[in-house]
Formats: structure tokens, sequence, C-alpha cells
């Protein structure tokens, strides 16, 4: 019998988000002494052997392939192994077969922003809502996808425990490097709609002095979505101005985020808004929004607009651009603030609740 399962069937060798957060917390559930469900085994710990084809990596039909297994596979390893509880860094567990488990949900962005061609739309309404009315205990990552819970869902304040990401302090750091001769502001992420890149592009393209500027894009490009932004970039006439850097390794963030002059993150809502956090670990000035979790992450260290107001982003950027000291004491505080979060931090809140819910499946 193992007192706690964690769940790995989500991890791949280029890890995602859920996959980097379990993957930094494990170290410190090593006390636990859990047994993973992985299928690639992790040293220094124990594992049981799962299929490869269940994560990201496959797309749809990895997530298919996952949320089989997990209502059927996953019910008989529980069977056979009888843990105490089962730990799942997303919202998946087997539904109506009696196991007690713990849940961790990022966000439920997918509801708030609906798309009925999604199939993460039902995804969203129909199953999570039955894993999270069964799980023990539910962990989120900020107040805000607290709330979602609260408000979509109708589940108990006390039975969810809001526990902030964090990141790699060895990685995510300032570097002293040089400035580009051509200051750049950087937006950090997916190009979905409600990351609110349309927006972002007009607030550049008010910039007064623009050609001074640029604008990098970093992430992976979407053909849903990516064609369109390089179109309005041709439309607004900042074909010189701004690059689309798709993927960006690991390795080149903290680079990239260094040498620029502000990270612009005017996203509408975020479950947590961890390159916020990266940024200001880096001691890179930033803009974010006013709403869901962003003000969390960023506290006092960041300049919060309203997203939806185009021309406090370009005002945001204009006293960045124009004001040394401004960016220097932005930069002190961005230091200051990320201090504050560290893996060390959310890896022991979750073993505190993983240890109570162990306990109280005992008694």
């Amino acid at each position: 019998m193992s007192e706690i399962l964690i769940n790995l069937s989500v991890v791949f060798d280029k890890p995602t988000g859920i996959s980097n957060y379990i993957l930094n917390l494990l170290p410190y559930l090593k006390p636990l002494n859990p047994t993973l469900l992985t299928a690639k085994p992790i040293d220094d710990f124990k594992n049981y052997s799962i299929p490869g084809n269940l994560t990201p990596e496959q797309g749809i039909k990895g997530h298919l392939n996952r949320l089989w297994w997990t209502q059927f596979k996953l019910d008989k390893i529980c069977k056979k192994l009888q843990p105490s509880l089962l730990f799942s860094p997303l919202p998946e567990a087997p539904l109506y077969r009696n196991h007690r488990f713990v849940v961790m949900v990022h966000d439920l962005i997918p509801l708030r922003f609906s798309n009925p061609y999604s199939p993460l739309t039902p995804y969203f309404r129909y199953y999570i809502p039955q894993v999270l009315q069964q799980a023990g205990h539910i962990v989120c990552n900020s107040q805000a996808t607290a709330q979602d819970i609260i408000d979509f869902f109708g589940i108990s304040a006390q039975k969810i425990t809001p526990i902030p990401l964090a990141y790699d302090a060895t990685h995510f750091r300032p570097l002293n490097l040089p400035k580009p001769s051509q200051p750049y502001f950087i937006y950090l992420g997916r190009p979905n709609p409600y990351k609110n890149l349309p927006r972002l592009l007009q607030a550049f393209a008010q910039l007064k002095n623009r050609n001074d500027y640029q604008l990098w894009i970093a992430g992976p490009s979407d053909r849903r979505y990516t064609p369109k932004l390089q179109t309005a970039v041709e439309e607004l006439g900042l074909t010189h101005q701004v690059k689309f850097l798709d993927y960006v390794s690991y390795g080149q963030l903290p680079v990239i985020l260094n040498r620029a002059l502000a990270l612009v993150f005017p996203s509408l809502w975020e479950g947590f808004g961890l390159p916020v956090l990266e940024a200001m670990a880096c001691g890179v000035p930033v803009i974010t929004s006013n709403l869901s979790s962003l003000p969390e992450v960023a506290g006092d260290a960041a300049i919060l607009i309203n997203p939806d107001q185009t021309h406090e982003i370009t005002a945001a950027m204009t006293a960045i651009a124009n004001d040394s000291q401004l960016q220097s004491h932005l930069s002190k505080l961005s230091l200051q603030r990320a201090s504050q979060f560290s893996w060390a931090k959310t890896g022991q809140a979750t073993l505190n609740i993983l240890r109570h819910q162990i306990d109280h499946s005992s008694t």
C-alpha cells in the first residue's frame, strides 16, 4: 500500500506550464514517499509505469487518451496500490470510484471566454465540475482562480486552498547584460484572443517616436491567431518594429527578458500570470492588467492598466520609455516582489495540504 500516488500522466519531454509546475513541486513532496505514475522514471522516487501517449504533445488525441486512461486504467491502479490519496496536478481523476483525491486547478479561462466549437468547452463545463465536487480538496494558484471555482461551480471556499506558483531563482535573475541599440518591449505568452494582443499592437502604434522602439512577441505561433496578428502589424505600419519570435527556449528566456525595456502583459484574464513573475525576477519593469490574478502577482511593483483601454497601455509604455529613473525604480520593486515567491514556499504549503488529507483519510 502506498500512502500517496502522484499522477504525472501530463508530463512530457518539452514541459508545458502544468508539467513545470509538478516537476518543480516534486522535491518538496518527497517526505511523503510518494509513488509516481509516470511514463519516464524519475530518480530517487518510486515509479509506476504508465503509457506515454497521454500528454499535450499528442494534441487532442493525447487529451482523449488521458481522460479514458484516468477513468478506467487509473481506477484499476488505485484499486491495486490502495493509496490513501491521489494527487493530480490538473483537475482530472476517476469519477464515481470512491478514491480520495486532491487536484490542482490552474484556471477556468475556457469558461470565461467560451468557444462553443472547442473540445475544451464541454471538458470544463461537464467533466471538471464533477471532479471538483468529488475531490477531497482543491489546490489552485491564486485567489482569482479560487473565486472562479466558487462562482462557476458553487464549490465551498473551505474546500479550496490558493497556493501561488513560483520560479527558478537560479535561472530567472538579473544578468547585467548590455541593452540593445534599439530598445524593445516584450510580450511573452500565447497569441490567444484573451491575451489581448490586438490592443497591445494598437497601443504600440500610438507611441510617439515609435520608430525608436521595437515590440517583440515571444511565444509559440498559432495558425488560428498569429496570421491575423501579422496582418494587423502590416495594417498599422509596424512591419519593421514588431518581431514575432515564435517559441523561445527556456534557456533563452532570461536573456531576452533581461535586455528588454519592459514586459507588457495586458491579458484580459490569467489564472496566475507566470511571465509577470519571471520578468520581475530578472529585474525587468512590468506593465500588466489590473484584474484577475495579475495584481496578486505584481503587487505594487508594476504599472497596472485597464486592459480594455488602449490609451492606458500606451501611456504606461511612454512613461517607462521616457523616464530612466522610473525604469530603475520599477526594476528594484520587481526584484523585491519576486523574492516573495519560491518553490520552497509553494512546495511546503502543498505538502501541508496533502499531509492533512492523508491524515484525514485514515481517521
